[in-house]
């Protein structure tokens, strides 16, 4: 590691917006930084919204705009914290051996166990994971329902591996299960389907262990775009324990103390660091956006009052983003072809801010195929 050097918060976030492509610099989807890590999807878009933050002006927006799937460079799979995310194509099968389970109980973590539920079941953690792995890739072999996916799965796994569903009325295997061992077994998602159509991926590898290199790439990508950052922050993003998340941690990595705090980055960003431009911009960041991805939410948002509020457990908002700092939320409600975009400000915004939030919302509309937009001012 490099000696430590000293950078404040404004530079730290400072980085990060130019890192992760919020200046709008021009390129293409596929060639978004963000996707080294993967982008984030759910209701509403998110990931769409998150690559129209940072596509140039003239970038086509709107359903069907980003090939996703099957035949095309980007893919969305079950991946990173047992979330859909938008990865590249190329990028799938590291990543699989990047999130295979690293010890016992980070198996039992990423399915969801306890210690004890464990040990009842007399199964191990790894053995269930591979398990599920094995008979996911078993059983889906053309594209097929997530329901019909468990249904059959369900029926080959060992019955201590079933838990209970009152809805479905009947035991199944665990959703958790179904979602940690998904790129193991080879699987991706077909986009815009609900309840999700799951499909095998053509040439996936199938590793047998953890791939403790491609951890530390996936490491090296997360620093670069979310650093400085610490290893509990990276393992807090992996939801894995840091113990195991450390013994893949980069060697090559400079020491940042940002406002006294310590953390670290890749050597060789140390000069975007230090020349990072001033993030003089508006942007409307969607739920899920990379950049509230990072775990020093402090950093982000020094007002704890406002964390609830931005990140909520159910129903997140997106995050109004101006020169470098949140400033307030959004949330979208549509009627027919009409989206009413609703700003919740944290403080008074001047006049030429609120003009170009209107021109971001006119972004979000194109990304949500609407065709007249409005923005309201929630007080």
């Amino acid at each position: 590691m490099t000696g430590a050097i000293a950078v404040s918060r404004g530079q730290a976030l400072a980085y990060r917006v130019a890192a992760q492509g919020l200046h709008r610099d021009g390129t293409t989807v596929s060639g978004l930084a963000v996707l080294d890590i993967g982008v984030q999807e759910a209701m509403g878009q998110p990931a769409a919204l998150a690559f129209a933050a940072r596509l140039p002006e003239t970038a086509p927006l709107g359903p069907g705009k980003t090939a996703i799937g099957p035949g095309h460079r980007l893919a969305l799979a079950w991946s990173l914290r047992g979330a859909p995310h938008v990865h590249r194509r190329r990028d799938l099968d590291a990543l699989t051996g990047a999130l295979w389970p690293l010890s016992e109980p980070d198996a039992a973590g990423r399915l969801n166990e306890s210690g004890p539920s464990i040990r009842r079941s007399g199964i191990s953690a790894l053995d269930q994971f591979a398990a599920a792995r094995d008979t996911m890739r078993e059983v889906v072999r053309a594209p097929m329902s997530k329901g019909d996916a468990s249904a059959e799965v369900s029926k080959r796994l060992p019955k201590p591996m079933l838990r209970e569903c009152r809805a479905c009325k009947t035991s199944h295997i665990s959703d958790s299960a179904m979602r940690a061992a998904f790129l193991a077994a080879g699987l991706e998602m077909a986009p815009g389907t609900s309840p999700p159509v799951l499909r095998p991926r053509a040439g996936a590898a199938a590793p047998a262990e953890a791939d403790l290199a491609a951890l530390t790439e996936l490491a090296l990508r997360y620093l670069a775009l979310l650093g400085p950052a610490t290893v509990g922050e990276f393992a807090g993003y992996l939801e894995a324990r840091r113990a195991d998340v450390a013994r893949a941690w980069p060697d090559d990595l400079a020491q940042v103390s940002v406002d006294g705090r310590t953390a670290f980055l890749p050597a060789g960003r140390l000069a975007a660091l230090r020349d990072a431009p001033a993030p003089e911009l508006v942007r409307l960041l969607g739920p899920f956006d990379p950049y509230l991805q990072a775990r020093d939410r402090d950093l982000i948002v020094p007002d704890k009052t406002v964390h609830k509020t931005l990140w909520p457990v159910l129903g997140r908002p997106g995050a109004v983003f101006v020169d470098g700092e949140v400033v307030g939320v959004w949330r979208t409600k549509s009627s027919g072809p009409k989206l009413t975009v609703t700003v919740e400000a944290f403080a008074p915004l001047a006049p030429s801010t609120w003009s170009l939030l209107e021109n971001e919302a006119q972004r979000v509309a194109e990304v949500r195929g609407a065709t007249d937009v409005a923005v309201r001012r929630k007080d």
